[in-house]
């Protein structure tokens, strides 16, 4: 079997939260550094406030960026009254990965034990795009990261991988 060439992808990382800013934004910056340390090529990144409306609209935007595969967001997956991040990243998605969650939540488990069950974390397809609402702790971005994300994103990851699929992701948009 002949092996794949790496693949870069480009990627935006957006942060949800009321009160952080880049400075401080250490999930986000777990994200960057991993993404970039990866060989993946980073091609936006924002802070916004927990609003719904405002996410969504700018989960949207990017997904309509021919520039931007994938986006990472990072906080809004809890349970309290300001956690909509899950809310809006379903009112974006075409397709919802179920399996991401699951298997984000056995990998929590290992770690956090049944503390696990707290995070809504999701994933999902959009305009040709992948999306993934990520907790807002360092911790789970670098669990999603090192034990999912890291390797579907990976083109040479075997038996599959997301990458491989991307050129696919809106074929039901084109014309036959």
């Amino acid at each position: 079997m002949t092996e794949r060439a790496f693949i870069p992808v480009r990627i935006a990382v957006l942060t949800v939260s009321d009160t952080r800013t880049l400075e401080d934004d250490k999930s986000g910056n777990t994200l960057v550094a991993r993404l970039e340390e990866a060989g993946h090529i980073l091609t936006a990144r924002l802070i916004l406030p927990d609003e719904r409306a405002q996410i969504a609209v700018q989960l949207r935007d990017w997904c309509a960026d021919p520039e931007i595969d994938v986006i990472l967001s990072t906080g809004g997956t809890g349970l309290t009254g300001r956690d909509v991040t899950v809310e809006a990243h379903r009112d974006v998605y075409e397709k919802e990965i179920d399996a991401f969650g699951t298997v984000f939540t056995h990998v929590s488990m290992a770690k956090i034990g049944t503390s696990a069950v707290q995070s809504r974390a999701t994933g999902g397809v959009a305009q040709g795009t992948y999306l993934f609402a990520l907790p807002g702790s360092p911790g789970a971005c670098k669990d999603a990261w090192d034990e999912i994300l890291v390797k579907q994103l990976d083109y040479r990851h075997n038996p599959c991988n997301f990458v491989e699929i991307m050129p696919r992701l809106d074929e039901h948009q084109r014309r036959k």
